[in-house]
C-alpha cells in the first residue's frame, strides 16, 4: 500500500535533468525552441542529459511504448538524475501504464517529474502508487521563449526552494499564441484578463485547504477507476486527509466534458474533496444557446453537489499561463471577489 506523498528534494546548481518523450517527441521545426529551452536549463546551472526519444516523432508518439516505457523508468530510478522533463505531453502516454514498475520507483527515491497534459496521465499513478510528488506545471518546451511571465516563471523557486513560492493568479492570460516555428522565442501573448470565479456565482470567500491532485480530464477520464486512477481507494489511505482536485480540458466537447466529469464522479473522486480548481477550456467555446456549453456541462455533471466548492477559468492547463502545482503535496487556497487568488504549498498547510 501506497504511503503519503513524498515530495523531491530541491534542485541545486549542478543538478542532472533528463529530458525524454514518454509521449509526443519534438521534431525538427520545433528544434530551434527546444534548444532555446535547453539553454535557459543550463542558465540555472542544470546540466542537460537527453534521451533519445527527445527529438523523434511519427504517428503520434516519439518510440515504441516498450521503449518510452524503458527510458523513462531509467532516468526516474537513475540516482543521478534530479529531474526528468518531457518537452510537452501528447496523445499515447497511457501505453505506458502496464509497462512501469511502480513497486520499483515507491522503493526509489522520487525525483521531480515535470509538466502537464498527457503527463498527468503519468503524474496521477506516481503519486497514487509510488507515492511521488511531482510537478503540475509549464512544460519544458514553454521555457524557450525569450522572457518568462511571473506565472511561468514560478516554476523556478517550486522547484529549487525549500519552500515552495506563493503563488498568484496571473494578471492576463493568452486566447491565441504564437506559432514556434515561425518565432522560436516567441513569449505568451498575454491579452486576456485573468478571472477565477466561482460555478455557482456566489461571491462569499472561498478557503480550500486540501492535498492537491489532478490534471488534463481528456486523460484521466480513461484511467479514473482503474488500478492507475483508484483515487477513492488513495483517498482512504491514512495520511492522505481530503483532497483539492483540479482539472483541465484540452479537447473535449462540451458533451464529452459532461461525460468525462460523470465518469469521474461515479469512481467517487469528488466524495471528501475539500474543493474543485478547473482550469480555463482549451477548445473553442459554444455560443450557440442551443447547444450545450463547457460551464453548462461542468455544471450539469455536478449537479447536486452543492457542498463541493467550485472555481473555474482557473490558470491551470492548456490555456497559458498556469500555477506549477506539486501533485500530491498539501495546499492552501485562497479566493474572494477582486482580490488576487493565492495559493500556498507545504507541509506545514
Amino acid at each position: 500500500m501506497a504511503t503519503a506523498p513524498r515530495r523531491p528534494r530541491p534542485l541545486r546548481e549542478g543538478d542532472l535533468v533528463a529530458l525524454c518523450a514518454p509521449s509526443s517527441g519534438v521534431e525538427p521545426a520545433l528544434f530551434p525552441r527546444l534548444e532555446r529551452a535547453i539553454a535557459r536549463l543550463q542558465q540555472r546551472g542544470l546540466r542537460v542529459r537527453e534521451g533519445q526519444t527527445l527529438r523523434r516523432e511519427h504517428k503520434q508518439c516519439s518510440a515504441p511504448a516498450d521503449e518510452r516505457a524503458a527510458e523513462l523508468q531509467s532516468f526516474l530510478l537513475d540516482p543521478e538524475v534530479a529531474a526528468v522533463m518531457p518537452p510537452w505531453g501528447g496523445e499515447r502516454a497511457i501505453e505506458l501504464l502496464p509497462l512501469l514498475d511502480f513497486e520499483r520507483l515507491a522503493a526509489a527515491e522520487p525525483k521531480w517529474f515535470s509538466g502537464f497534459s498527457d503527463l498527468s496521465t503519468l503524474q496521477l499513478p506516481l503519486a497514487l502508487r509510488a507515492s511521488w510528488m511531482s510537478l503540475h506545471g509549464p512544460n519544458l518546451m514553454e521555457l524557450g521563449a525569450e522572457a518568462l511571465d511571473p506565472t511561468t516563471a514560478a516554476l523556478w523557486p517550486t522547484l529549487f526552494d525549500a519552500a515552495p513560492p506563493v503563488q498568484r493568479a496571473s494578471e492576463r492570460w493568452q486566447a491565441k499564441g504564437p506559432d514556434w516555428r515561425d518565432t522560436p522565442g516567441a513569449n505568451l501573448n498575454l491579452t486576456e484578463t485573468t478571472r477565477w470565479r466561482r460555478l455557482d456565482g456566489g461571491t462569499e470567500p472561498l478557503h480550500l485547504c486540501g492535498r492537491l491532485i489532478g490534471g488534463c480530464l481528456d486523460t484521466l477520464g480513461r484511467i479514473a477507476g482503474t488500478a492507475y486512477g483508484d483515487l477513492r481507494g488513495w483517498r482512504g489511505q491514512a495520511g492522505i486527509g481530503p483532497h483539492l482536485l483540479f482539472l483541465e480540458n484540452c479537447e473535449m466537447a462540451p458533451c464529452e466534458l459532461l461525460r468525462a466529469l460523470c465518469s469521474l464522479r461515479l469512481h467517487g473522486w469528488f466524495d471528501g474533496a475539500a474543493g474543485l480548481l478547473i482550469g480555463r477550456h482549451a477548445p473553442a467555446a459554444v455560443t450557440a444557446p442551443e447547444r450545450l456549453s463547457h460551464e453548462e456541462a461542468v455544471r450539469d455533471a455536478l449537479a447536486g453537489l452543492e457542498a463541493l466548492p467550485v472555481l473555474i477559468d482557473a490558470d491551470i492547463g492548456h490555456v497559458p499561463p498556469q500555477l506549477s502545482l506539486i501533485q500530491g503535496e498539501s495546499a492552501e487556497l485562497r479566493w474572494a471577489p477582486g482580490m488576487p487568488v493565492e495559493l500556498h504549498q507545504g507541509p506545514a498547510i
